[in-house]
C-alpha cells in the first residue's frame, strides 16, 4: 500500500506542475504594470545622441506631458512602431526618446532612415536608465506628468490601434 502511495507523489507533483504551466499561458506578459507608476522619474545624467557635448538629465521631462519612448536601432519591433510615433509627433505630442543599448552611430543612422519622431534623444550605451526604469525589452513607452511622474506604461510597440488610446491618455493627464 505505501508502495503505491510513493507512486503517486510524482505523478501528483506533475500534474499541480503542468496546472500552473498551463494556467501561465493564459497570462499577457505585456500586460505587467511597472512597479514606478505613480512614482518620480529615476535621476539621470546622460548625453544626447546627437550632441555628445550635450548632458541632459530628469529636469528634462517636467513642467509637460511628455511621452518617453525606449528604442534602440537593433530591435526590428522599434522600426515597426516609428510610423505612429512620427504621427503622435505630428498631432503635437512631446516625445523624448531613449536609445537603449545601442552605438551612437547605429542609433542616428536610424533616426536618418525612419525618422526623428523625438525633441530629444537620450543616449543611453550601457542600459543604465532602462534598467532603472525596469525595461525588460524594448520598445516601452512612459507616460510622465508635469511634475515628473511616471503615469502610464505601454509594453511593447504602439499599434496603429494604441495611437488614440495613447492620446486618451495624454489628454487625461494635460488637465
Amino acid at each position: 500500500m505505501k508502495r503505491r502511495l510513493l507512486l503517486l507523489i510524482p505523478l501528483l507533483v506533475f500534474l499541480g506542475l503542468g496546472f500552473f504551466l498551463y494556467r501561465g499561458l493564459e497570462m499577457n506578459p505585456f500586460a505587467r504594470d511597472s512597479a514606478l507608476l505613480a512614482k518620480h522619474f529615476p535621476p539621470f545624467t546622460l548625453t544626447t545622441l546627437e550632441a555628445p557635448s550635450r548632458r541632459v538629465d530628469e529636469s528634462l521631462l517636467k513642467g509637460e506631458v511628455t511621452l518617453v519612448n525606449v528604442w534602440a536601432e537593433w530591435c526590428p519591433t522599434c522600426k515597426e512602431e516609428m510610423p505612429q510615433l512620427l504621427t503622435l509627433a505630428e498631432r503635437g505630442v512631446r516625445l523624448i526618446g531613449i536609445n537603449y543599448k545601442d552605438t551612437r552611430a547605429k542609433g542616428l543612422e536610424f533616426l536618418d532612415h525612419f525618422g526623428r519622431p523625438f525633441e530629444v534623444n537620450i543616449f543611453d550605451p550601457d542600459g543604465d536608465l532602462g534598467f532603472e526604469l525596469g525595461v525588460y525589452g524594448v520598445p516601452e513607452t512612459f507616460l510622465v506628468d508635469t511634475e515628473g511622474i511616471i503615469r502610464y506604461k505601454h509594453t511593447g510597440y504602439i499599434t496603429p490601434e494604441d495611437v488614440e488610446k495613447v492620446i486618451q491618455e495624454i489628454e487625461k493627464w494635460q488637465q
